[in-house]
């Protein structure tokens, strides 16, 4: 079984997205066996839970957010996930700055499934802000995410 990891900020937002969302296809697709998916954050508040925007954008894609609950990069298995995706340059450097051993499996969404050349690296956090931002933000991590089942 491979493994994938998404990293955001406080894991309540565009990891959570990804991670559930990328769950439910593979599920759709008969695939869930083949592939464990996960997410953290660089910088996570326990007790926090997404936000309401969040979970009411990702239910219009059928993907439940209600039960997700934010983890650590810290307290993430890292070791065994064989594909680290961040949403921002950031996160990626964070993650090789706090666990250089591992660089060689850390990327950004969009560099991962649009090439290195792609010249926009980062998703825009939505934290804070409408569910315009929010829209727009989880339409992109699904275009990424569809885009990646193309290549695992």
């Amino acid at each position: 079984m491979k493994s994938v990891m998404f990293v955001c900020t406080g894991n309540i937002c565009r990891s959570a997205m990804a991670h559930h969302y990328l769950q439910k296809r593979l599920y759709d697709l008969n695939r869930e066996e083949e592939i464990a998916v996960s997410s953290c954050g660089t910088s996570v508040w326990y007790g926090e839970r997404p936000t309401r925007e969040g979970i009411a954008v990702m239910d219009k894609y059928d993907v439940d957010l209600r039960r997700h609950l934010p983890t650590s990069m810290y307290d993430a298995d890292l070791e065994n996930t064989d594909l680290i995706l961040c949403m921002t340059q950031d996160h990626k450097e964070s993650i090789i700055a706090a666990f250089p051993k591992y660089k060689d499996k850390v990327f950004t969404l969009r560099e991962y499934v649009y090439g290195e050349d792609e010249p926009k690296k980062n998703i825009s956090d939505p934290w804070g802000y409408g569910m315009q931002v929010y829209e727009t933000c989880a339409k992109e991590i699904v275009e990424c995410v569809d885009k990646l089942l193309e290549k695992i």
